[in-house]
């Protein structure tokens, strides 16, 4: 039986110090955790060169005195799991969980006597814990007004990161920085070259009822939680007993070494509920010719989301074999300066030239899923009022799939302008994804809240934004930016890049890539559902070779290998999909990278027909785009591609069995 606090007066004599180490399951990384003076702290190395150094763990309370002083072990235990588990869907089909626990029960040595644990679990790839707080003898209730976890690691240790609490979110450019410069907060993951030549991403897992966690360096020159506060300053109202969202540390020798570090997934329940319904999906929408002015979301003679159009697309879906159709503009709220309009937007009723009725059976017909699309402008309160009657709305009619967004500086509730990485947002987006999940419906969040692995307890969050997308493209992107994403951003799941916009040189929306490199964002950036985002007419008509990939490559997972990568230099992977066949993309940045791949992941003694698609010998993402090669050679385990990737370009290959 495990420790009940109960016990704790049977433990009245705890001693003035304590230390225990927790050990991943490979021996090599080592969290020692310690209690002395009466604080707590923790310490992380591997192969005995420090990680992170000595860093106190702790809480501010409302009213309170500070939770983390004064306080003695009452106990430890330790315990070691090694389990496989399968995926509804993802980058993998199996995932290994294996770690070893140690769990510290803590209690004050005063007459307040107040408790929480602290639960440790060492991978062989990372770290992470967290605080659990039991019912008190006086209170049932906490309001945290600050967590004082650190991460103490060297200062001199380079930060790839975004900054927090800015008007668009998540949706900067990574810039480098060294880590005594991080004197504001900044959003995780946070990935950090120490010194030793590691490298630590610092995130968060099981993120429930709570503010996100930030970075910023405090007065002792540790990089510190800053959990993102509530209008009223305060980080989270919490009643008891209570968990805090897990504290992660993933640790790779090489930076590619974290992209296939599974702990944010592993840190989180099995799913909650039969989700045997969920299916990820490969969409097009009527969406980038808004972008590029061909049509608006606004009423008028340019509406886009029309009966006649949406008929169209629906049409060309049947004939690119795409099974899935985004329908953005079709709601009451599009008018004038719609980020004005969220306080009146209309969830349940549809514009005068878009029949939803009409629609939504001839999709069916054609054998179509739709993707219904409510943008609420950050306006929660009034999307809550109708979010259950919308959703219940769109399953009448057959909508499987909602695209939500909430594009405003903050979200407004009852007045009050609240972030939407606080704990009122998280309840938020988690509310709409519990609801969805009644109606059976699957969504691909925007301007969300950032993953932290809750898709595997709820499969039905297929995708979400959190990033800068190809929508910025126009000026606002570089070509580093796709190569920095799987070493940050991409660590927290899957994100919609709404790639594969073949009309690169589109004067509107000049993209900063080559065409070929639009290919190989199916691959490199992962997505549940997967958005081939430009216009039929330039994937049936000017482009149907290049086409031809987007068309067969897959949404979901067998098996990731990543082969190679710098970060904001390159970036190159494999995935294997349900049927044995593999996947190859790769980007670079604004210099030219030629690769050598090794096709050593392949079955042996089977050939393999590499179907090529690549830049030209003078491709440019600035000057020639449009130059690409197209081309097909047999393979086999002991052979090698050598691919040129153009500045700004990429490649992207099948090997499929022969």
């Amino acid at each position: 039986m495990g420790f009940k606090w109960a016990d704790l007066f049977r433990f009245r004599k705890t001693p003035k110090s304590f230390t225990r180490e927790v050990k991943s399951p490979n021996g090599r990384l080592v969290c020692e955790v310690s209690v002395m003076d009466g604080r707590v702290s923790y310490a992380l190395r591997k192969d005995g060169k420090t990680l992170v150094n000595k860093s106190y763990l702790g809480m501010n309370l409302r009213g309170e005195k500070t939770l983390g002083y004064n306080l003695g072990a009452v106990r430890s235990q330790t315990k070691t799991v090694n389990e496989k588990w399968k995926a509804t869907w993802g980058e993998a089909r199996e995932i290994v969980n294996h770690y070893n626990e140690l769990t510290v029960y803590l209690s004050e040595q005063t007459e307040d006597a107040r408790m929480f644990t602290l639960r440790f679990r060492a991978f062989d790839d990372g770290l992470a814990f967290r605080y659990e707080i039991p019912p008190q003898p006086k209170f049932q209730r906490l309001t945290i007004s600050d967590e004082l976890t650190e991460f103490n690691i060297d200062n001199n240790a380079l930060a790839w990161q975004i900054p927090a609490y800015q008007p668009d979110r998540y949706e900067y450019n990574y810039t480098r920085k060294p880590v005594y410069e991080l004197v504001h907060s900044v959003h995780t993951p946070t990935t950090i070259e120490l010194p030793t030549g590691h490298y630590l991403a610092i995130h968060e897992a099981a993120l429930y009822n709570y503010g996100s966690m930030t970075l910023r360096l405090d007065q002792n020159h540790a990089l510190k939680a800053d959990i993102t506060p509530l209008s009223d300053g305060m980080r989270a109202y919490v009643d008891l007993p209570f968990n805090t969202p897990w504290r992660v540390l993933m640790v790779g020798e090489a930076a590619i070494d974290l992209t296939t570090n599974r702990m944010v997934l592993n840190l989180n329940d099995p799913p909650h509920g039969d989700f045997a319904w969920v299916k990820p999906i490969k969409f097009i929408g009527i969406w980038w010719a808004m972008f590029v002015g061909e049509w608006t979301w606004a009423p008028g003679a340019r509406h886009g989301a029309t009966t006649e159009h949406t008929k169209q697309y629906i049409d060309a879906c049947t004939r690119l074999g795409i099974p899935g159709l985004l329908v953005e503009g079709w709601n009451n709220g599009w008018e004038g300066d719609w980020l004005q309009n969220g306080a009146t937007t209309d969830f349940l009723h549809p514009m005068p030239d878009f029949d939803i009725d009409e629609v939504a059976k001839y999709a069916a017909e054609k054998g179509v899923s739709l993707v219904g699309h409510h943008e609420t402008v950050g306006f929660i309160d009034n999307y809550e009022k109708q979010m259950e009657e919308a959703y219940k709305f769109y399953s009448d009619h057959g909508i499987k799939y909602i695209k939500p967004g909430y594009a405003n500086s903050r979200m407004t509730v009852n007045g009050r302008k609240e972030f939407h990485h606080s704990q009122i947002g998280v309840r938020h987006y988690q509310k709409a994804l519990e609801l969805a999940a009644k109606y059976h419906i699957c969504l691909d969040v925007h301007e969300p809240i950032k993953g932290t692995g809750i898709e595997r307890t709820y499969p039905n969050l297929l995708s979400r934004e959190g990033a800068r997308g190809q929508e910025y493209e126009g000026g606002a992107l570089s070509p580093s930016h796709a190569t920095i994403l799987p070493f940050t951003r991409l660590l927290a799941g899957g994100m919609d890049y709404t790639s594969g916009i073949l009309d690169v040189t589109n004067y509107t929306k000049r993209m900063a890539t080559t065409i070929a490199r639009q290919l190989a964002y199916f691959v490199t950036i992962f997505s549940g559902m997967q958005m081939a985002a430009d216009r039929p007419v330039f994937y049936e008509q000017k482009y149907p070779d290049l086409y031809k990939f987007i068309r067969d490559v897959p949404v979901t997972w067998y098996q990731t290998k990543p082969l190679l990568g710098r970060i904001g230099e390159y970036y190159v992977v494999a995935r294997q999909a349900d049927n044995g066949d593999w996947f190859l993309g790769g980007v670079t940045n604004e210099e030219g990278h030629r690769t050598r791949i090794n096709l050593d992941f392949l079955d042996q003694g089977i050939n393999y027909e590499a179907e090529i698609y690549r830049d030209g010998e003078t491709a440019h993402y600035r000057e020639n785009q449009l130059s690409y090669v197209v081309e097909s050679k047999r393979v086999s385990s002991r052979d090698f591609l050598d691919l040129w990737m153009a500045p700004g370009g990429g490649f992207a290959v099948r090997l499929k069995k022969l």
